[in-house]
Order: C-alpha cells, then structure tokens, then sequence
C-alpha cells in the first residue's frame, strides 16, 4: 500500500469512495502519519452529499506540536 499524497512532508492525504469510512481507513491514515513521520492527516470520503460536513477526517499527532508558529 502507498500514501495517496504527501504534502510538504507535514501533510498525509488520503482520499476514499465509499459508503462507509471504517475504522480500517482510520487506521490507514494514522500509520502513515507516523510512517512518515507527519503531524497532519486528512482523510477525504467522496462518496457523500456533502463532503464539507460528512466526508472528511482531519488527524493530528504529537508532531504537530512542533510546527513552527
């Protein structure tokens, strides 16, 4: 399995579409936040009415803390 996208190395993006986002998907995102040492993961579900207000997950990690201001 590969990232989807990495951003800038601080951002994982995974895009899915599917009816529903499993915790497998959860897990998905968060190992390779800490696979590749990123403090940030969004995790977007297209398959939704409203992708705004449904279909997306953002993940941040004790790395995140350490961003510059």
């Amino acid at each position: 399995m590969r990232c989807d996208f990495l951003i800038e190395d601080i951002l994982v993006l995974e895009l899915k579409s599917v009816a529903y986002i499993l915790p497998v998907h959860i897990a998905q995102v968060l190992t390779y936040m800490q696979l590749l040492q990123s403090p940030k993961g969004l995790l977007i579900n297209f398959n939704v009415t409203n992708i705004y207000n449904e279909g997306q997950q953002t993940f941040v990690n004790d790395l995140f803390r350490e961003l510059p201001d």
